[in-house]
């Protein structure tokens, strides 16, 4: 099974993380060239750069099942070339405006969106074991509450490589 990660940073590097753990191919999918280097370390096959249509043209049609982990504003319908007949774009990023979707691509190639929240405790404890026999955790970096300002910077302006702070409180607080 070929699958596609749209968004190379957080959420979609877990599903490149995981996806590649399960033996599927992988295929990340960003707007940016600068992080397929980043998108291969963490066990991507392949990488697409979504705004240029000649490295979409290499994988179209070869996605049986599309994440997309995106949480800002992007035209959906734009995937659907990359999409094998039946496959499937799965919302996981969230937006607060509708994407507008051609319905001809998705009647004549059987191709579906759907979307997904977390599952229940035992899918989540099921995940959590997965990760543990893996090896797959998720990329972070350690901060004291005196770096909170650097952090916000951090996240509004140039986190671009997909790493999440976590506030280490008992270093904090010496």
């Amino acid at each position: 099974m070929c699958i596609g990660i749209i968004g190379v940073g957080g959420l979609g590097t877990m599903g490149i993380k995981l996806a590649h753990a399960m033996g599927h191919r992988v295929v990340a999918i960003s707007t940016s060239a600068n992080k397929e280097a980043m998108a291969r370390e963490k066990g991507a096959d392949a990488f697409v750069v979504s705004t240029d249509a000649a490295s979409m043209a290499t994988e179209a049609g070869s996605m049986d099942l599309i994440l997309n982990t995106v949480a800002a504003a992007h035209e959906l319908g734009h995937y659907l070339d990359l999409l094998a007949e039946s496959g499937t774009i799965v919302q996981l990023g969230v937006i607060g405006t509708p994407h507008s979707v051609n319905q001809i691509p998705l009647i004549f190639g059987r191709k579906s969106i759907a979307g997904s929240l977390i599952g229940g405790i035992k899918a989540t404890e099921e995940c959590l074991e997965f990760c543990a026999q893996h090896n797959i955790t998720p990329d972070i970096e350690l901060v004291t509450a005196d770096k909170i300002d650097w952090v916000y910077n951090q996240l509004c302006h140039s986190n671009k490589d997909g790493i999440r702070y976590v506030l280490d409180i008992k270093k904090s607080q010496a």
